[in-house]
């Protein structure tokens, strides 16, 4: 059976920022491909722009290949010096209004509310207005830092404007999805501040409308990796099976590294395993100087996507102690999905946000921001907990890691649509 053409195009921050939500944009990207998308692309920043925004890069010299039929875009600033703001949103939507202008069925999926669905609804509406009669669908998916940075600020600063733009802009796609129902609940409830401030309506529609999507995971990438690859993976890096905890995150306050620092002094199993913090971030150079006293503490900042499963593998335990910061909470756990695929040693974690809609009963967790708590849960872990009990979590997280996997989520998202009439 074959489709009529059909674009899929996705405006997003992708590689090489080290955040799950570009790994969605590639895993939904690759999916199309299957699904009868004829044009995928990602419409993106150019990397300069990404480099002076001072986001965690991954190595641009290890990015993975993306399949053929997937284009990254990268549009050039509109306008010069005298532009200051705004020239790389201008060339992202003008890139876009060219794509809508050709006589192809496209649906526009907007990842990170600001700016990326102005980009869309913007272009849209350009092409309309041109009278190109573009043939498209949008859809717009809010992720954690659209509610928790975004518009939480917004409303902490009563910037109810800047707020009411967001909401219009957001519930204008035809379609509104978030990255979670912790994300949906925080979702209605900014839009009922919004309303008691501004006399709007936006949590009548957020509850009539927006629907839940999860973080799409390339289970295959993850799963049952080549011992052979694992021990190599390990001895470049010094390190042996189960004799390391791991936090591979970005390093950042939220993620919690300062509590996992102060833990795993007081651990009694940091004789018998090191602590490996594998990411960057803007917390860095703070970590590393609560650190600079302890050899048993190893920082990795050049992990690819395909050592990560390896290392995920390879350890004794997987500890992520989010914790909720003004400007992020963690909204779903794409890093514990993944590791709850690649097997290895158990999960470690907190009851922020979202998270537990990612590990379910297959975590240890605990309260955020519990330090004692924490030591102690790793401790029980490494030391304490039997192999049984430990085979028994890897196996029930897999499970529930499968239902994320791509295909399944992007068929969710973008259901099969039936082929033209004649068309075989």
């Amino acid at each position: 059976m074959t489709y009529p053409p059909r674009r899929l195009v996705i405006v997003v921050r992708a590689d090489p920022v080290i955040c799950g939500h570009s790994g969605e944009a590639r895993n939904l990207a690759e999916v199309a491909l299957t699904r009868g998308f004829s044009d995928v692309r990602l419409l993106t920043w150019p990397i300069p722009a990404l480099q002076a925004a001072g986001l965690p890069l991954k190595p641009l010299d290890r990015l993975l290949p993306y399949s053929a039929g997937i284009t990254v875009e990268r549009p050039e600033p509109v306008g010069d010096y005298r532009v200051p703001d705004g020239r790389h949103q201008a060339g992202l939507t003008g890139r876009l209004v060219e794509l809508l202008s050709e006589p192809l069925s496209t649906v526009c999926l907007s990842m990170y509310l600001m700016p990326h669905a102005s980009v869309v609804m913007d272009a849209v509406a350009a092409a309309r207005m041109a009278g190109f009669a573009p043939d498209v669908r949008t859809i717009a998916k809010a992720v954690g830092s659209d509610v928790t940075n975004v518009i939480r600020s917004c409303l902490r600063e009563g910037r109810f404007g800047a707020a009411t733009v967001l909401f219009t802009t957001f519930l204008a796609n035809d379609e509104v999805v978030a990255v979670s129902d912790y994300t949906r609940e925080e979702i209605v409830a900014s839009a009922e501040e919004v309303d008691a401030a501004c006399g709007t309506t936006f949590a009548e529609q957020c509850r009539r409308r927006v629907t839940v999507s999860y973080p799409p995971i390339d289970s295959a990438a993850f799963l049952d990796p080549d011992p052979a690859d694992v021990a190599a993976a390990l001895a470049r890096r010094g390190l042996e099976r189960d004799g390391y905890i791991l936090f591979l995150s970005r390093v950042t306050k939220a993620k919690g590294i300062d509590d996992l620092l102060a833990a795993f002094r007081r651990m009694r199993c940091r004789s018998r395993v090191k602590l490996v913090v594998a990411g960057t971030g803007p917390m860095l150079a703070q970590a590393k100087a609560m650190a600079e006293d302890d050899d048993r503490v190893v920082f990795l900042t050049d992990v690819d996507d395909q050592e990560k499963p390896l290392l995920m593998r390879g350890c004794a335990a997987y500890v992520l102690p989010t914790k909720p910061e003004p400007d992020f909470v963690e909204t779903f756990g794409i890093a514990l999905a993944e590791k709850m695929l690649a097997g290895g040693g158990p999960i470690v974690t907190t009851t922020t946000g979202g998270t537990l809609e990612a590990v379910g009963d297959a975590a240890v967790v605990i309260g955020p921001g519990d330090v004692a708590a924490l030591a102690a849960a790793v401790d029980r872990v490494v030391l304490d907990m039997s192999a049984a009990e430990r085979q028994d979590l890897e196996l029930r997280a897999r499970v529930r890691a499968m239902t994320f996997d791509r295909e399944a989520v992007f068929d969710d998202l973008f259901p099969q649509e039936a082929p033209a009439v004649g068309v075989l």
